[in-house]
Formats: C-alpha cells, sequence, structure tokens
C-alpha cells in the first residue's frame, strides 16, 4: 500500500488539440493550461485562437481550468464556438 506523505495532491487540467488535416508542416503551440498539435496552418490558427479564447474567460471568472466543472468547461467552449458533438 503506498505511504501518504499527508500533502493533498493538487489536481491539473490541460486542454488538448489535434489537428488531422495537414499541409506538410508540424505545428507545436503550448500555453498556459494547453497543447496543440498538427493541422494545417488555418487548422492551427484556429485551435490556437479558441484556446487563448478559452483562457481569457477563465481568468475572467477567476477561476482555472482544474476548478471549473464540465457543464461549465461547456458554457465556456460554446461561447468561443466551440460544441460537444451529439450522442449516439
Amino acid at each position: 500500500m503506498p505511504k501518504s506523505s499527508g500533502k493533498a495532491r493538487k489536481r491539473k487540467a490541460m486542454m488538448l488539440g489535434v489537428g488531422f488535416d495537414s499541409d506538410g508542416h508540424k505545428r507545436i503551440t503550448t500555453g498556459p493550461n494547453f497543447a496543440l498539435f498538427g493541422g494545417s496552418k488555418e487548422t492551427h490558427a484556429v485551435m490556437t485562437e479558441k484556446a487563448i479564447k478559452i483562457n481569457e474567460k477563465l481568468a475572467a471568472s477567476g477561476k482555472p481550468l482544474e476548478d471549473v466543472t464540465h457543464e461549465e468547461f461547456d458554457e465556456i467552449a460554446a461561447s468561443v464556438g466551440l460544441h460537444r458533438p451529439p450522442a449516439n
């Protein structure tokens, strides 16, 4: 059984974006709580813009990514134009 150090572990969260289209270039962009990989120039730019906007909205709310609920994240994502695909 693992020993407890007595310290509570801080939760961590990160947004991951993967662009599946390609124009032959390898693109990687990282930020405070996101990592974006791949995509054409246009796709990668859109992913970067949305990740930055989400971070701006998180900062305005005063909550770090790891402290927002799934519902809060969905609302923030929708406000920047991202939508969860319908469940099958």
